[in-house]
């Protein structure tokens, strides 16, 4: 296998600019929000729920979305919540005001759906504590060390569980959204991030010793298509 896929690469996505705005924002999110439709990768955050409250009852679950984007994970777990009958009070997070702008605006329709603009690193927000915390396509912006950190935390915040949901860093996966968001894509910042993040991604034996790291001795790790992993603890 080729040494770029070899390790991790920390280079910054065009995403990482918490004061991205603008016209490209909107166009960015819209077309994620396509590309992890078509390609299945929501699914994996829903089953992800599913094993969590699988011999559970809840009357009510308050589910946080970190890094939520256009709120579009949020929109499919209110769907899927309301097929089930389920009260669910959803919060989605993001550090970009701009980002947390268009979600709003984009997730109007849904009055159990609401959006905070906040840092996960302040002390604000590791005081909070909901039932579910939800990761898609967030934790591949992070180092190990950072990691580290963030998982421990979230072992204090979440009651339930946590449901990583981000991507396996191999070749075909590269090529693949490359050849996808050249030939597809209208925005700059996914032309670019699409395979960086892919680059910035995770193998199996990178997640396994971030949960020894975290101290979390019960975790499901699991590959699912297309190119995804989802770790549930």
């Amino acid at each position: 296998m080729s040494g770029k896929f070899k390790n991790r690469t920390y280079e910054e996505e065009l995403m990482d600019d918490l004061a991205a705005s603008g016209p490209v924002i909107s166009q960015t999110l819209k077309e994620l929000e396509t590309i992890n439709k078509w390609l299945g990768g929501n699914f994996v955050t829903i089953d992800g729920i599913v094993k969590l409250i699988r011999r559970r009852n809840p009357e009510k679950l308050v589910i946080a979305d970190l890094g939520c984007g256009g709120g579009d994970i949020l929109k499919l777990v209110a769907h899927w919540a309301s097929k089930k009958n389920l009260n669910v009070e959803l919060v989605g997070f993001d550090a970009n005001p701009h980002i947390i702008e268009y979600a709003r605006e984009n997730c109007k329709e849904f009055s159990n759906i609401r959006f905070e603009v906040q840092d996960i690193f302040s002390k604000e927000f590791q005081q909070r504590e909901f039932d579910i915390i939800l990761c898609t396509l967030f934790t591949h912006h992070f180092t190990e060390k950072q990691l580290t950190g963030i998982f421990k935390q979230f072992k204090s915040q979440a009651k339930i569980g946590v449901v990583i949901n981000d991507l396996h860093r191999h070749p075909l996966a590269y090529h693949s959204i490359k050849l996808l968001v050249n030939l597809f894509s209208k925005s700059e910042m996914v032309k670019n991030d699409g395979p960086l993040s892919v680059l910035r991604a995770f193998k199996r034996k990178e997640l396994v010793q971030l949960m020894n790291d975290a101290e979390i001795g019960r975790f499901t790790l699991q590959w699912m298509w297309a190119f995804r992993w989802q770790l549930v603890f």
